[in-house]
């Protein structure tokens, strides 16, 4: 094995988490003017993936939904924290879209995971 190439891990198989590296990237490029709503946002978006990485690795069925439904909780967290921002004037209405967008797609995935 080269120093360029690694075994996969478990969570590189759900289609979810790479869903979830997506959804960080676009909440670190939304425009979230309150500093407390972008710490939030950007804190919650790396927990879900994070969560979702976690479970994957789990080897019971019990504490891989137990991941999967803190990673679900850590995206509406996310999403909440741009849908306030936006209350109070800050993020444009086009970046709150892309973000229910993405996190509708992200949601439908990870609901049937933390069941």
């Amino acid at each position: 094995m080269d120093g360029n190439s690694f075994a996969p891990f478990p969570h590189h198989r759900l289609q979810a988490y790479q869903v979830a590296l997506d959804f960080v990237r676009l909440i670190h490029s939304t425009r979230i003017e309150d500093a407390e709503m972008r710490k939030h946002a950007r804190g919650s978006a790396g927990s879900c993936a994070r969560n979702l990485a976690e479970g994957s690795g789990r080897r019971s069925r019990a504490d891989k939904h137990r991941c999967y439904s803190i990673a679900l909780g850590e995206l509406c967290e996310a999403v909440s924290a741009v849908e306030i921002d936006n209350g109070l004037g800050g993020c444009p209405d086009d970046h709150l879209l892309a973000v229910h967008l993405l996190g509708s797609r992200l949601n439908a995935m990870l609901t049937p995971l933390a069941r």
